[in-house]
């Protein structure tokens, strides 16, 4: 019900019965919805399956709170020289004083959660989403999405299938096809400025190459690496094997640019650190690395978490990383000195999945403990805010206007604001929308010159990526980013 605007007919349409004059009022209500109705049918119809939901809902509570009273009745015969008085709703005023933190807490929260359900259902979505493209060919299931604006709207994909792809974020299209790992890809990660991808595997390596389909022997600006050699599959488009299923047809690079080798267990993520001369890799060997591209030297290993590593995310226009561990803990690592630091934060009770820097002064982590946490970089003793999810948290993005995109075990995307309140969730009312546990999202820049109508992309393990059109339901979507910026400064 989240997201849905619900309108309220006018008291008179409720008496049906009773005195001459309400049902003069109700025939002449009646008149105008029959014949002089301004209501499209369709809306009519859209409105009688809302109030449908909504008796349903409360269907639902109502028997709910009928079983509730039932044991709590029960519960209360065992007491004695209880006085027992009714009030004018048939309820015990010694039950209501008995919803007590000691004597009910399951109860009592039950109850609270089952009221701020069916409130929020009554709020209006600040922003509206609709599907727009489907990115199908993997074999297996995908575990990162990314996107890059550079030469052209870009989609990048990393699937267990050993393979990362580059798609057409507009065409829908494989342009190309990585095929150089020798175990899963757990990370795709576009450089900032050039047409090179970082891509890390359960081969225990990170691999550096090429994102044009055309061989291209010229080197690069900033980085000066030698050419790929890329194999000869031309097709460009996706095509069907013998059990009808989809299979990657784009051109395919099988030799890297740049290979980094060091981790003595699989390779989890991957990213580009600020300026992009350098790289970050996670591993399930409990330490993330820090290396010069260029010359492929390891410059900094960083130990201390307890468990293997789930994630690494690098700040956009900073030297800070931030690595997410199992161990329940993030910690964020600042290079902005010579002399590296390090900062260990608990604030979750289980795995941390993942951590992510916002453009300005944010990082937010998820949590198998099914709860995302905004913290502010400036003072980061306690989490600014707390949201609650009904499933455990997978790969989350924050977009440069201060939208949080929440993938989540349970096959839904959830958008939140940095504020915790929710703005709405991907729709999953048509055959469009993910089957299976969905493992990453990615925000495109639209302030950078985003050409593609899709701007939000989810991945999943039904082997799909799909592109959505998330936009603010005020004029230009203007308000939604300014309100986010003018309470962030810089760190």
């Amino acid at each position: 019900m989240s997201g849905r605007a619900v309108t309220v007919l006018p008291p008179a349409a409720a008496n049906s019965s009773g005195s001459g004059g309400r049902d003069s009022l109700s025939r002449k209500h009646h008149r105008r919805g029959s014949r002089d109705s301004v209501l499209p049918p369709a809306y009519k119809n859209h409105l009688n399956s809302l109030f449908k939901e909504i008796e349903n809902e409360f269907s639902h509570l109502y028997l709910e709170n009928v079983r509730l009273k039932d044991q709590i009745q029960h519960l209360e015969k065992g007491l004695p020289d209880r006085e027992k008085e009714d009030d004018t709703d048939g309820f015990d005023i010694n039950v209501i004083k008995s919803f007590t933190k000691k004597n009910f807490p399951k109860t009592r929260h039950k109850l609270k959660a089952q009221t701020s359900k069916i409130v929020s259902s009554f709020k209006t979505s600040a922003v509206s989403c609709a599907f727009v493209r489907e990115y199908k060919g993997h074999r297996d299931g995908i575990w990162d999405v990314c996107v890059s604006n550079v030469n052209s709207p870009l989609v990048g994909t990393a699937s267990a299938d050993r393979t990362a792809a580059i798609w057409g974020a507009d065409s829908g299209k494989c342009i190309l096809r990585y095929v150089g790992h020798q175990g899963s890809v757990n990370s795709i990660k576009f450089h900032p400025s050039q047409d090179l991808v970082l891509s890390g595997s359960g081969d225990g390596t990170a691999h550096v190459w090429k994102a044009g389909a055309v061989s291209d022997s010229t080197s690069h600006s900033g980085l000066r690496m030698p050419s790929s050699e890329e194999s000869a599959d031309s097709s460009d488009d996706g095509a069907e094997n013998a059990g009808g299923e989809m299979v990657l047809r784009g051109h395919a690079i099988s030799t890297p640019l740049v290979v980094l080798t060091g981790h003595q267990g699989v390779v989890v993520a991957a990213d580009w650190l600020a300026g992009g001369e350098q790289v970050v890799t996670a591993s399930w060997d409990r330490t993330a690395n820090l290396w010069d591209v260029g010359s492929q030297v390891l410059l900094h290993s960083l130990v201390g978490h307890d468990m293997e590593l789930t994630g690494a995310s690098c700040h956009p226009t900073q030297r800070l990383v931030v690595t997410s561990s199992k161990d329940s803990t993030f910690r964020l690592w600042d290079f902005r000195e010579s002399i590296h630091s390090v900062s260990v934060f608990q604030g979750h009770t289980e795995s941390v999945s993942c951590a992510a820097f916002s453009r300005s002064d944010h990082i937010v982590s998820g949590s198998d403990d099914r709860t995302v946490k905004v913290w502010d970089l400036r003072n980061m003793r306690a989490p600014l805010t707390n949201i609650q999810l009904d499933s455990q948290v997978n790969k989350l993005a924050i977009s440069s206007n201060g939208m949080i995109a929440i993938p989540q075990d349970n096959r839904h995307v959830s958008i939140f604001d940095v504020s915790g309140a929710k703005m709405t969730r991907l729709p999953r009312d048509s055959r469009k929308c993910h089957m299976r546990m969905v493992s990453s999202v990615a925000w495109a820049a639209e302030g950078e010159g985003w050409r593609s109508e899709a701007n939000l992309f989810s991945a999943g393990f039904d082997r799909l990526a799909l592109g959505w059109k998330v936009k603010s339901k005020e004029e230009g979507g203007a308000g939604l980013g300014s309100k986010t910026r003018s309470k962030e400064g810089s760190y």
